[in-house]
């Protein structure tokens, strides 16, 4: 499953956004370090599913009238301080949860209602896009001095007459999420010296930093951007690539109400529609998130995780399936299963996304779509279903 953690100076929002995106209980209070430990919960990507190409939607769990929500681990880290990467405010340990974390959403308080340490200060008195370097430069620094302090031994194994740097480096960073592929890609892109001894500071601060960017792509999430003073949501867009403007408060509101029975709304809908009694407090609430969606297209909850996912790691989704003229599993489940694949994946990928011994027996595929069996090297497409030949059982 693929990982997403949500990151950022504390009092953000970023336990409002998780609470919202898994429906799991956290505490959520307006100081820093709400959060000490790190909370692993289940959010969803969302898609269109196959099923809206055949006449009767699926029966499956995550599929809501052809609204697909697939599966993806969301991790809620505490809050991170100016010096985290030194330790301060137990920075450390906050940053090496992040290590396994596919992509990171950077969540800023758009409102600029908090200061650089997570204290809560007028709204528009501290400037968001100073929160929006903040993160990549710890992100930055900690990965660097984890280079720092193995540094030694890639100087001793250098010494090796069948020394790779490659592997060295790759063997360093197997931890922080980086594969062999990874470096010879970051290595490409930097100018170094050929003898790790002559590597400098900024030789390795360089190495850091583009590893980063490779294994731990951000997505600035402009939380409060419901409350946040005019020109601070554009002043964060120019700031970074990938910025979404969001309401966590907003979202957890309807997935609250949706859960009361009040609200019509699926996570990631434009809109909703009130379906229940409601107060008239309750009613004027709920017209203020109507107001800040219909000026951001929703929430910004979806499609922060959406935009991680299928922009940054540029992921797609394929569902395997056993019988292709049905689109059924062995029991007769309609499209019981879905799985985020990155671009360029093939049916054999498929194959042992689904188990391993699948992808060991491997025979061949068909795209159910059109029935035709589809070569080993064909490249799979966003929202294909395919069944899977394999001697395994």
């Amino acid at each position: 499953m693929l990982s997403v953690a949500l990151a950022g100076k504390p009092n953000a929002g970023k336990s409002t956004f998780y609470t919202a995106a898994t429906r799991a209980d956290v505490d959520v209070g307006n100081y820093p370090f709400t959060t000490i430990d790190a909370n692993r919960g289940v959010s969803y990507v969302r898609t269109e599913c196959p099923c809206l190409e055949r006449d009767e939607r699926c029966g499956d769990d995550h599929c809501r009238d052809g609204k697909r929500y697939v599966p993806v681990e969301l991790l809620d880290v505490a809050g991170l301080v100016p010096g985290a990467h030194e330790g301060r405010g137990l920075g450390n340990q906050f940053l090496d949860e992040l290590s396994n974390a596919d992509a990171i959403l950077n969540v800023v308080d758009a409102s600029g209602g908090t200061n650089e340490e997570g204290e809560p200060v007028e709204v528009g008195e501290h400037d968001p896009v100073e929160d929006v370097d903040f993160v990549e430069e710890e992100m930055d620094l900690w990965l660097a001095s984890i280079v720092d302090r193995n540094w030694e031994s890639v100087e001793r194994q250098s010494r090796s007459p069948d020394f790779d740097i490659d592997e060295a480096l790759a063997e360093m960073l197997t931890g922080v999420g980086a594969t062999e592929l990874d470096v010879a890609r970051t290595l490409r892109e930097l100018e170094y010296p050929e003898d790790p001894i002559q590597w400098t500071d900024e030789d390795r601060e360089a190495l850091a930093g583009e590893i980063r960017r490779r294994t731990k792509p951000i997505v600035v999430v402009a939380n409060k951007a419901d409350i946040a003073p005019e020109g601070n949501v554009e002043r964060l867009r120019e700031a970074a690539e990938y910025v979404v403007p969001a309401t966590a408060d907003g979202e957890l509101a309807l997935r609250n109400g949706a859960d009361a029975g009040v609200v019509d709304y699926d996570p990631g809908d434009p809109d909703f529609e009130i379906a229940g009694d409601v107060s008239d407090q309750q009613a004027e609430g709920l017209e203020r998130i109507r107001d800040v969606m219909g000026e951001w297209g929703g929430t910004g909850v979806q499609t922060a995780l959406n935009t991680a996912v299928y922009d940054l790691l540029d992921h797609l989704t394929a569902y395997p399936v056993q019988n292709e003229s049905k689109w059924t599993d062995g029991t007769g489940n309609v499209l019981p299963d879905a799985h985020l694949l990155p671009d360029g994946s093939t049916p054999v990928d498929l194959a042992y996304a689904v188990h391993s011994d699948i992808g060991d027996g491997y025979l061949h595929a068909v795209d159910a779509k059109d029935g035709r069996k589809i070569g080993d090297d064909h490249e799979l497409e966003e929202g294909d279903v395919v069944k899977i030949v394999s001697s395994a059982k």
